[in-house]
């Protein structure tokens, strides 16, 4: 009995302990798992259509991880927050920004990680305090092209409008009009074309004749050229030397045109006021002679003549 007891003791211990070391081997691996990823959020303002769970996460185009769990912001629905469970080593930085791209033109989405330069933190780092750091997101192409082509519909909407529409009508009904009188004066435009091509004739014929002449002149003041350029400097050499001999007496006389300035321009002043008295003083003799020239020169009245008195009859 002792024997068979000692086998149920080392029996049950042998389970206990493989138990036991398979627990701590299930632990070990779930931890080393755990320390292998990390879970980071993304917040998208638009839709993720064909997003799912387990699509696939890339880093400038390397796969990085997956996508965990997708759902929709409690207090915004317009708004989509997918989890991410990423490899622990991925250099998410805080300038690292998602976006949905396509694997392919018939591909299913997948989120497109970018940027992070090498001197911005570890975006696990600069929101420790936080229990899912957030990456932030930037508008992917598709929503680009959606965005485009709905100001395109926008635009097009405007440019036809019912206003639009007439006013093309309209104007498509003038060109019509036009191109119909267009058409019955076409007779009238074929005398105008023929009559400009005759004018255009004639203007280049005046036009060589008038450069025939301008060359004419041309040659005829080339000739002259020379001669003219001789006079000139002939005429300013002499202009030279006169000039030269005009300084030349200025210098010579320098000291008579000195006392001249000095003493005769003070003297011209009390001159001229002796030739002003002296020309009123002739004009008052000029009035004098010209009314009584016998009392001014005689000293008394003209002399008057006899006449003799009528006999009386």
């Amino acid at each position: 009995m002792e024997t068979k007891a000692n086998y149920v003791l080392i029996g049950a211990f042998t389970i206990l302990v493989t138990l036991f070391l398979l627990l701590f081997a299930l632990w070990a691996a779930k931890y080393s798992s755990e320390r292998g990823w990390r879970e980071y959020a993304v917040i998208f303002n638009e839709p993720v259509t064909g997003l799912s769970e387990g699509s696939n996460v890339q880093y400038n185009g390397i796969s990085v991880g997956t996508v965990q769990q997708l759902s929709l912001a409690p207090d915004d629905p317009r708004r989509v927050i997918a989890k991410l469970r990423l490899q622990a080593d991925a250099p998410i930085k805080t300038d690292t920004r998602a976006k949905l791209s396509m694997t392919g033109i018939t591909g299913s989405p997948i989120i497109q990680l970018t940027g992070g330069s090498p001197n911005s933190p570890a975006l696990a780092d600069a929101e420790r305090g936080s229990e899912i750091p957030i990456i932030q997101t930037e508008a992917s192409a598709l929503q680009n092209i959606a965005d485009t082509a709905n100001r395109l519909v926008a635009r097009l909407d405007q440019v036809l409008s019912d206003d639009n529409v007439e006013h093309v009508s309209k104007t498509l009904a003038n060109i019509e009009s036009l191109t119909g009188s267009i058409a019955d004066q076409r007779e009238d435009l074929r005398a105008l074309i023929a009559n400009a091509r005759k004018s255009s004739e004639q203007l280049s014929a005046t036009l060589n004749t008038t450069n025939r002449a301008v060359e004419t002149v041309d040659r005829e003041i080339a000739g002259k050229l020379p001669g003219i350029v001789a006079k000139l400097d002939s005429t300013l050499t002499k202009l030279d030397s006169a000039a030269t001999g005009a300084n030349g007496i200025l210098n010579d006389n320098r000291a008579a045109i000195s006392s001249f300035a000095n003493d005769g321009l003070a003297q011209l002043g009390p001159t001229l006021a002796e030739l002003r008295v002296l020309v009123r003083d002739l004009r008052r003799i000029s009035d004098r002679l010209d009314s009584n020239p016998t009392r001014y020169l005689l000293g008394r009245d003209a002399t008057k003549e006899f006449e003799p008195e009528p006999a009386a009859r």
